[in-house]
């Protein structure tokens, strides 16, 4: 232990510095600072909480790359069929990232009961559909089963139920329109499951999830023919670059089209808070940082006969400083200590109990997520500690100035 160490824990240590004037501005700077942390760790957990659970209600419902005909990207309705033997399907080994890869079709109709009707979006699925990732979002009956004969199943969002007072078990009348002129509406009888809740408005309001060989009768299309196909990866952070892999080994008559592409402006939304994060980031460590530089510079000025007592015995100006940065580092790690407990806690409170609750017609969410992850904590109290410590070195300059003399007569 040298003795710069030392003396820096006696200084601590000591009662009359428990005491002194500098105790209520030292509180401050470690309040500042354990708060600074709780708010730098709530913001950046909640915001890429946020991004990421909206990007997996986007992705669940929609896949990652959607790869359709060049007439039906500017439609949620399948207009022309796509054959399925492709060379992509059922599995996509060109593109190593590529994780599954599901046929799809839609087709617009409406729900008519005795008493109510709604415009709704069919989504026809097949044996290939990936169901758990809509799974969680269950909240009441079962999941459809289309692995084996045509049947009436389908899923309903809890929203659509709702506006038509339907639970699990009932049955009720779709209309189908056909493109086809002077042509009367195709009749289906579909029976629910299943509700499920996603909180994701677009798509509640709009889509039921159902037998893909139903749009496949109506439209007349042999078992081969789909919609379209949503493919999921392993990495969305390298969606684009995947996105432009994918559409390199399809046929030059499909287009491909990733879900930042397709729902730009959520995506571009989300964006803001990577910018709002930063903005807290930098507010955050900036008062903290003021708050140390005055609680440094207190504790030299309270601290100046003892500076040049130190120096009157051939300390030199380093040893000196060094002494008020390792009593400026403890109060820092204190600081960091009570402001990693605090947040934690409250992010674990949110995350297991859910208490702070979000609208999901703003916010596609229906309480605030959370994104605990070690690393990222660990690197805002890396931050936190360096940006402060190497502030801290320029009020600690100030001990070079102090002269022995006319510290040790300094009252």
């Amino acid at each position: 232990m040298n003795l710069e160490y030392f003396i820096a824990k006696r200084l601590i240590a000591a009662k009359d510095y428990k005491s002194s004037i500098s105790s209520p501005i030292i509180k401050i700077a470690i309040s500042a600072i354990a708060i600074g942390m709780i708010m730098m760790i709530i913001s950046v957990a909640t915001g890429i909480g946020l991004q990421r659970k909206i990007r997996d209600k986007v992705s669940a419902f929609n896949g990652h790359i959607i790869i359709s005909n060049y007439d039906n990207n500017q439609s949620e309705v399948t207009l022309v069929p796509v054959s399925k033997k492709q060379d992509f399907y059922p599995k996509f080994t060109s593109v190593t990232e590529v994780s599954h890869i599901q046929a799809i079709a839609s087709k617009a109709g409406i729900i008519r009961t005795a008493t109510a009707f709604e415009g709704i979006i069919f989504k026809g699925v097949g044996s290939d559909y990936q169901w758990n990732n809509i799974k969680e979002y269950i909240v009441s009956g079962k999941l459809p089963n289309f692995s084996k004969k045509l049947n009436q199943d389908v899923l309903i969002s809890q929203f659509l139920a709702d506006r038509l007072n339907l639970k699990v078990g009932d049955s009720f009348n779709t209309f189908f329109i056909k493109e086809s002129q002077n042509k009367l509406p195709n009749i289906r009888r579909f029976k629910i499951t299943g509700i499920f809740n996603s909180g994701f408005q677009e798509f509640d309001a709009t889509y039921i999830v159902g037998d893909i060989r139903h749009i496949q009768r109506i439209n007349k299309w042999t078992p081969d023919q789909v919609g379209a196909f949503e493919v999921f990866i392993n990495d969305f952070t390298n969606i684009k670059n995947i996105g432009n892999k994918v559409y390199q080994q399809t046929s030059s008559t499909l287009d491909t089209k990733t879900i930042i592409e397709k729902y730009s402006y959520i995506f571009e939304w989300l964006k803001l808070f990577d910018f709002n994060i930063i903005i807290i980031l930098v507010i955050m460590i900036l008062v903290a940082t003021i708050n140390m530089v005055v609680a440094l510079l207190v504790l030299i000025l309270e601290r100046t006969q003892m500076i040049g007592i130190l120096k009157a015995l051939g300390a030199n100006n380093w040893s000196v400083r060094k002494i008020f940065l390792y009593n400026a580092f403890y109060l820092i790690v204190r600081g960091l200590f009570w402001g990693n407990l605090i947040g934690i806690s409250l992010l674990l409170i949110q995350q297991y109990f859910g208490i702070i609750k979000l609208n999901p017609e703003n916010y596609y969410v229906n309480q605030a997520p959370v994104y605990l992850n070690l690393g990222y904590i660990l690197l805002l109290n890396l931050l936190t500690v360096t940006v402060c410590f190497l502030v801290l070195l320029i009020p600690s300059y100030i001990i070079t100035k102090i002269s022995p003399v006319k510290a040790i007569r300094f009252d």
